[in-house]
């Protein structure tokens, strides 16, 4: 089942290559969608794809790449949003 989750990570998430390895994870994955820097230091991602997928890239940004320190992350289902194909990262 084909799922959408829109992601804020907090911590230290910026400046530490989070988007360009979240990229990575969720290419590896088969996971569509985008990730950006936000003004008040935070990650935000949309996350789709298979359920089980989805999960394993969320799992990972709990932890993020070793130089960042993830200090929380909120995890929302949108029950409707439209699909992506690819993965992008936004300015």
């Amino acid at each position: 089942m084909r799922v959408s989750v829109k992601i804020v990570v907090s911590g230290r998430v910026q400046g530490v290559s989070f988007r360009a390895t979240l990229r990575e994870k969720a290419m590896h994955h088969g996971v569509d969608g985008w990730v950006r820097n936000t003004t008040d230091g935070s990650v935000e991602a949309l996350l789709q794809g298979e359920e089980p997928a989805v999960r394993k890239v969320v799992d990972w940004a709990r932890r993020g790449p070793p130089s960042a320190s993830v200090s929380a992350l909120v995890e929302k289902r949108l029950d409707s949003h439209p699909n992506r194909a690819g993965f992008t990262i936004l300015s």
